[in-house]
């Protein structure tokens, strides 16, 4: 059977510098991911607080055996945004791309696509892999099934499914933390850090729906695939990516190595996994080609 690694992607939230370091140095010396992504992806709005820590995190990810890539913003706006888009493409280690526009600055290097790039098809994965990317993470929408054929059509590059966490659903130009604040969006004042996995947002009769991360809409379950390796590996799907969250994410990845592994089943792993202090309930029904918010089922 083809191999399957863990990739920890990169973390939607705003979170204070000190978190910043104690997560990513436990990640270091206890999580048995192989990659990790670092950098802002979200708002550009919050790098002044979280870049002077970045090359701390790095050094302490590489020392841990890590490997490291530099994600870039999904939505950049300004010129200030576009230029770190750039200089981050320019630098040598992996960058994963979440807007089309980093292509130019990227093209003929390797690179990851995130799940912000719209992936649909094996037309969209082959114009992508001749500009040099290494490593596919379709839309998170995207079945399985779907993930597969494409996989199949692009055998020289790799592919990685969004498996944990939050489903990164939308962007916007407004800032939903600031107007529930009664604030603008340019002096937001930073609320969204009181909400450290995003803020639930409830439909008029009370049923969880979505939730909100300053400029982002994510869902407010947990998605969790939970299959059997062997049918992910036969999809030609390589990697799974788990999401960082402000639950025991070392615990996250134990989990899903052990059922890579064959030493958990599907049905102990999302056992494990609800037994965490998570965001939402677990759900996987995208990976199945039904409603994201189908309750997670083991295979």
């Amino acid at each position: 059977m083809p191999r399957i690694s863990l990739t920890l992607g990169p973390l939607f939230f705003h979170w204070p510098a000190d978190r910043l370091r104690s997560f990513y140095a436990r990640i270091a010396d206890e999580a048995p991911v192989e990659r990790v992504h670092v950098g802002e992806v979200v708002c550009g709005k919050r790098m002044p607080f979280s870049d002077p820590v970045w090359p701390e995190i790095i050094e302490r990810l590489e020392r841990g055996g890590k490997e490291v890539v530099l994600s870039t913003l999904a939505a950049p706006a300004t010129v200030r945004e576009r230029r770190a888009v750039e200089e981050l493409c320019a630098d040598g280690r992996l960058v994963e791309i979440n807007d089309v526009t980093a292509l130019p600055a990227r093209s003929g290097r390797p690179f990851v696509t995130g799940p912000f790039l719209n992936v649909y098809n094996e037309a969209t994965a082959r114009f992508l892999i001749r500009h040099g990317a290494a490593t596919i993470c379709p839309p998170v929408e995207l079945s399985l099934k779907t993930v597969g054929a494409i996989a199949a059509a692009c055998p020289e590059t790799g592919f990685e499914i969004f498996a944990f966490g939050r489903l990164p659903l939308a962007l916007s130009g407004r800032c939903y933390h600031a107007r529930l604040n009664g604030l603008h969006k340019d002096s937001c004042q930073f609320t969204c850090e009181q909400d450290p996995d995003g803020l639930a947002v409830d439909t008029l009769d009370d049923q969880s729906f979505l939730a909100i991360n300053g400029v982002q809409t994510l869902s407010a379950q947990v998605h969790a695939v939970l299959a059997d390796p062997a049918e992910i590996a036969a999809l030609g799907i390589g990697r799974l990516r788990l999401s960082p969250h402000g639950c025991d994410m070392v615990e996250v990845a134990r989990t899903y190595q052990a059922l890579i592994e064959g030493r958990q089943d599907p049905e102990g792993a999302r056992f494990l996994l609800s037994c965490l202090d998570l965001p939402g309930t677990l759900v996987d029904g995208y990976a199945r080609g039904e409603a994201g918010s189908r309750p997670a089922i083991p295979a």
